[in-house]
């Protein structure tokens, strides 16, 4: 529980508002690039084979990094960091320090021996029945895996500039990832023939191409942070042995570790059911939750990384009352956010993945089935964020322990839906049965999140929230029945246009009745919070 002591005086910190809104729009640009790159995978690529290889090796760099330094990182470190600047500010710069000395060491390390143990990564992941190919996605994951040092270091800067009040640049590094992909796709699709399966070719340009571009995204985004932060005038000189800070470090470091082994375990389970469907499963479920967590990364990410130092100020500065409004107020201004979007994605799943992924090698049979997963994944963004939400306050108070046991009764569940639609599903359907598992997992982890957060602190503002939720499900459900009935209205006399064209107009159609209505309603209704997003677009506008 925060203890409740006097509160000292609190330095000028940017409102939620202005934080939050700078990194949205930054990360709006990084999200439509991103879709834009991965657009072009699929256009290139195709949703068969060659993707589900480099899905899974791509996959590889980002759980390394999040098994040993990234989870712990965007968990832990940002509490710690404020904790140590609300000392002085030279404290918080020589515990920067050690912090990012301590994580190249630990980064090169795993590099090293992730890259030797490449063919065991690859095998774990794919499992005895996958229809990938081992021998091409291990040799991705030998190009990619170099990969994990700048994943790290990327997430070690981005926590300490929020730390420090910069949250713009750091929001807008991925794009530099993103142009750099998008440039290796250019060039992989005008070299000549195609990516070797059989036998598998190391020297082989286009897979070099492919491979090596992928992995100097992520160095082209690592170096935005580095140039972000010694504008601040933040400089780095390396710190060794051992901080008293190490100890309480290390307490909260296991636990993130533990919950992110539980969270791939998870998602090993994912894959491995995915990879049992039909061909292209892995990548279809892949793109499906990346694209599903587009929302979510523009607006909840953006209000997260900005709640999360000033939750982490409340709770060093005993002030519970605060602590109680911001997680409240983070969770209502979440479904107010995500849930028009979510709704959109829900009914025009199927639409979006024909206009946007049946181009090139895609196919529109495929890009239904990519877009028709979408929509079951985003059934379960508003409750992924409110329970992002939930587990970064446990961080906040210092707690690691109970994050990773929120976490094992999502895993578990979704495990035990997983391994029973295995049973059930036809093989072209069980991609889609993932995706529900995940959206069911996070009603799962809000749900008992909301009941921990309440046990441990009293009061939360449940019922407000569930308030707040139920007039976003209103306004949202008044935006999809609208536009349900205008395209019954219009579909058969647009049908002859052709699959994708009556895919883009399907989605013009859904996205302006169920986004405008469901904004519009929502203005209208007696939300509070809306008031703030009122005074923003006002701002913007003017």
């Amino acid at each position: 529980m925060v203890e409740q002591r006097q509160r000292p005086p609190r330095g000028r910190t940017p409102s939620l508002g202005r934080a939050s809104g700078a990194m949205a729009v930054a990360t709006m640009v990084s999200r439509l690039s991103g879709l834009f790159a991965k657009m072009l995978l699929v256009w290139v690529l195709g949703l068969g084979m060659i993707n589900d290889s480099y899905t899974v090796a791509n996959t590889l760099p980002t759980v390394v990094n999040e098994l040993l330094l990234g989870g712990v990182l965007t968990s832990v470190a940002v509490p710690l960091l404020v904790s140590a600047r609300q000392n002085s500010e030279e404290e918080g710069e020589s515990y920067a320090q050690w912090m990012i000395t301590m994580g190249v060491v630990l980064l090169l390390a795993a590099t090293v021996l992730a890259v030797l143990a490449a063919p065991l990564l690859t095998e774990l992941y794919l499992g005895p029945h996958t229809r990938a190919n081992r021998e091409l996605t291990t040799a991705f994951a030998y190009l990619l895996l170099p990969g994990i040092v700048f994943y790290g270091l990327s997430a070690l800067l981005m926590a300490i500039l929020n730390v420090r009040q910069v949250f713009g640049p750091p929001a807008w590094a991925p794009v530099m990832n993103n142009v750099v992909i998008i440039a290796t796709v250019a060039v992989y699709s005008v070299l000549p023939g195609e990516i070797s399966a059989d036998p598998v070719r190391m020297g082989q340009a286009k897979l070099l191409v492919l491979g090596v571009g992928t992995m100097l995204g992520i160095a082209a985004q690592s170096s935005v942070m580095v140039l972000s932060l010694r504008r601040t005038g933040f400089r780095f000189r390396w710190r060794w042995g051992w901080d008293r800070r190490l100890a309480e470090f290390g307490a909260l470091a296991g636990w993130v570790v533990l919950y992110t082994v539980v969270s791939q375990i998870g998602m090993i389970v994912a894959i491995r059911v995915a990879g049992q469907g039909t061909p292209g499963s892995v990548a279809t479920f892949h793109y499906a939750w990346l694209l599903s967590q587009v929302p979510y990364g523009v607006l909840g990410v953006s209000l997260l990384q900005a709640l999360m130092p000033r939750i982490s100020r409340s709770v060093a500065q005993g002030d519970t009352e605060s602590f109680v409004r911001d997680v409240g107020l983070g969770s209502r201004l979440s479904a107010v956010l995500l849930m028009p979007v979510s709704a959109l994605m829900l009914t025009a799943g199927s639409a979006i993945g024909v206009a946007f992924f049946s181009l090139g090698q895609g196919s529109v049979g495929a890009a239904d089935r990519l877009g028709v997963t979408l929509g079951v994944a985003s059934a379960g963004i508003v409750p992924f964020a409110i329970t992002m939400l939930q587990l970064r306050a446990f961080y906040a108070m210092k707690d690691a322990r109970t994050p990773m046991l929120i976490n094992v009764i999502m895993v578990v569940f979704r495990t035990a839906v997983c391994y029973t639609l295995l049973v059930w599903l036809d093989p072209r359907q069980l991609v889609v049965g993932v995706a529900l598992s995940m959206s069911l997992s996070f009603f799962v982890g809000a749900v008992v999140g909301q009941c921990w957060l309440y046990h441990r602190l009293g009061r939360m503002q449940t019922r407000r929230t569930l308030v707040g939720v139920g007039w976003s499900l209103l306004a949202s459900s008044i935006g999809c029945g609208c536009a349900f009935a205008a395209w019954y209205a219009l579909r058969e006399r647009l049908s002859g246009f052709g699959e994708v064209a009556t895919a883009w107009m399907s989605l013009g159609v859904h996205g302006t009745l169920v986004l405008g209505l469901g904004f519009g309603v929502m203005l209208l209704l007696p939300i509070p919070e809306m008031g703030m997003i009122r005074q923003r677009l006002r701002g913007l506008l003017s």
